[in-house]
């Protein structure tokens, strides 16, 4: 642990002409008089770190040295690649070792372009979360995600319902969708992929082994895939309704979006007013109900006439209140 603490303030110092105790102590979590003793060490073991004694003072690197510990780790590089995600390395565990391959990179740069990474993270942030939702990160997620960095099966058990069930996966691969975490996994010993929400987990065992990986496998693909099969199989029912032209452009805004781009492919061509009768598939109709009044005096309902019915009984009631 020192170690790598000793390693980290060479390449900080490094990377910049000089720094304060308290930024040395920030940086790498830890007291100020920790980082004097770290100081001490490495002048000890042959590393030229100076200290400048006043207010302006802080701690550089004499004469130009420079360290060759700069070679990327696996995990270190690979953790680069999500350096643009620091929420989403945080929860998974990785923050430090994203932070130690940052600081390899930037040691190798030329001194004109070291600060790209901060210059970087000036111009571009993800804030993977949905808006309006407070995202909570799985208790489990630490370890499903070293399962699935270091290709261990894994053990878990799960709720599905009011029970629980218990499955040996092969961990391929995580998905971050607005703020839920999910897991892409092979069920042991067959050649079924399946998604499962990490949050859902209660227990996760790590094997002692590899597994072998397919090679074939494509994460991005086999999520666009699921989540369109996901977003089809809860559209259950049919409602059919007319929109005029300003409720044809606001449709996708009010409806899923797998359910209005399949009833808008399939719409027929505009009567004499320019509206247009289409068949939308829904959920249910409670939810249709919910999401169309949002269109309000653009979308007539057809059928069922049950719908028909109790967005005639809400509109006349709407009417009455704005007599």
């Amino acid at each position: 642990m020192r170690a790598a603490r000793l390693i980290k303030m060479v390449l900080l110092l490094q990377t910049r002409a000089s720094m304060t105790a308290a930024e040395l102590a920030r940086e790498l979590e830890v007291s100020e008089r920790t980082i004097t003793r770290d100081a001490q060490a490495l002048s000890e073991a042959g590393v030229p770190v100076y200290a400048d004694r006043g207010r302006a003072g802080g701690y550089r690197l004499v004469g130009g040295y420079r360290t060759r510990l700069t070679g990327l780790a696996r995990s270190e590089a690979e953790a680069l690649f999500l350096s643009g995600v620091p929420g989403a390395l945080r929860e998974m565990g990785l923050q430090d070792t994203a932070s130690a391959a940052r600081l390899k990179v930037s040691a190798a740069l030329l001194p004109s372009v070291r600060d790209a990474s901060r210059t970087a993270s000036q111009r571009f942030h993800l804030d993977a979360p949905a808006w309006f939702s407070e995202p909570r990160t799985p208790e489990l997620l630490p370890s499903v995600a070293d399962a699935v960095w270091d290709d261990r099966p894994v053990l878990a058990r799960y709720r599905r319902g009011e029970s629980e069930v218990e499955r040996a996966l092969e961990p391929y691969g995580l998905v971050l969708k607005a703020g839920v975490w999910y897991l892409c996994a092979r069920v042991a010993d067959t050649e079924a992929f399946r998604v499962y929400r990490i949050d859902r987990f209660t227990a996760v065992e790590p094997g002692p082994e590899r597994f072998r990986r397919d090679d074939g496998f494509d994460l991005p693909g086999f999520w666009a895939e699921r989540a369109e099969e996901f977003a089809r199989s809860v559209l259950r029912s049919e409602v059919v309704v007319r929109l005029s032209p300003d409720g044809v452009r606001r449709l996708p805004y009010v409806l899923d979006p797998a359910s209005a781009k399949e009833g808008l492919s399939a719409s027929g061509d505009p009567d004499g007013q320019g509206w247009v009768t289409l068949t939308l598939p829904v959920e249910s109709e409670e939810v249709a109900h919910t999401q169309l009044w949002g269109l309000g005096p653009d979308v007539e309902v057809l059928a069922p006439a049950s719908l028909r019915e109790r967005c005639a009984r809400d509109a006349a009631r709407s009417a009455a209140l704005y007599r």
